[in-house]
């Protein structure tokens, strides 16, 4: 009833996951920084998961944590695992009565699985998607869903789906590690809306803006002191001069918007911030240049 992958790339960790099931990202995915990740799923025992980790953390081999937990479990040959430690060792397990298409694939640092798919080539395609697509984890990791899905993903028909990735330090403000976290719980097309969803969460919370794409605070300072005013958050006359009153305004327009980590101590703005404030001033029908 899911196609999952999990995956390293010695830092970060992650899985993402979709399913015709309310709200499997409440189920399948379980993370824990500096050690692994595990996806439970086909009759998931979020148990294994756990027993899994903690097995992984005290140094035991996935392997060896993977045969350890499903000796245990009498119900093993319904379940279905995708394992992953952060140093890449991968371990896959798919039990003799995960109904069809049932089945897993590994490769470096990664592995893909799933239960109730259109057929292998959901697989074949995210396996493929995943080791052809440059950038980070998360980004590797949502190309293999989004292929996974125009493969014909679950056959029984779509419903939710998640990503979640972990990065030492790499959360909110440097304050978790808690890199990614997203869940699409019931939507029709949840692969996709969870692809809007990263967008957003890319915007607001990641850094790692392009560096090039930078603006000159001189040249955008009378625009900036234009639409910030007719915002609300800027006192001052349109001087065309990124002064200290011109700053605290566009610090306190970040921070209303959730871009506190986006703000500059320089003197340039990131593009994709300034694109957002010219184009949040269009939809409310303000008339600015830049």
């Amino acid at each position: 009833m899911t196609f999952s992958i999990v995956a390293t790339d010695g830092i970060d960790i992650g899985v993402a996951v979709a399913s015709k099931f309310i709200a499997v990202g409440a189920i399948v995915p379980h993370l824990k920084v500096n050690v692994g990740a595990v996806a439970t799923q086909c009759y998931a025992n979020p148990r294994l998961a756990e027993q899994i980790l903690e097995l992984m953390s005290k140094g035991v081999s996935v392997n060896d944590a993977v045969n350890r937990a499903l000796e245990a479990d009498p119900d093993r040959e319904n379940r279905q695992l995708g394992v992953v430690s952060v140093k890449g060792e991968v371990k896959a397990f798919t039990g003799s009565k995960c109904m069809w298409y049932a089945g897993h694939i590994i490769g470096s640092n990664y592995t893909v699985q799933g239960n109730i798919l259109a057929g292998p080539e959901v697989l074949e395609s995210m396996a493929k998607a995943f080791e052809s697509k440059r950038g980070e984890l998360v980004d590797k990791l949502l190309e293999a869903l989004l292929a996974g899905d125009r493969a014909g993903g679950d056959r029984r028909g779509k419903q939710s789906a998640a990503v979640v990735v972990l990065r030492p330090g790499g959360g909110y403000l440097g304050l978790s590690d808690v890199y990614v976290d997203l869940r699409v719980d019931d939507n029709p097309e949840p692969v996709q809306e969870l692809m809007r969803l990263f967008s957003i969460w890319e915007l607001t919370l990641l850094n790692r803006e392009d560096p090039s794409d930078v603006v000159d605070k001189a040249r955008i300072a009378a625009t900036i002191q234009r639409v910030l005013k007719a915002l609300g958050f800027y006192k001052g006359e349109v001087t065309g001069v990124w002064d200290e009153e011109t700053e605290r305004a566009f610090e306190d327009w970040a921070g209303y918007e959730n871009f506190e980590n986006k703000i500059r101590k320089d003197d340039k703005v990131y593009g994709s911030i300034y694109r957002y404030l010219i184009n949040e001033a269009r939809r409310r029908g303000l008339t600015v240049d830049g």
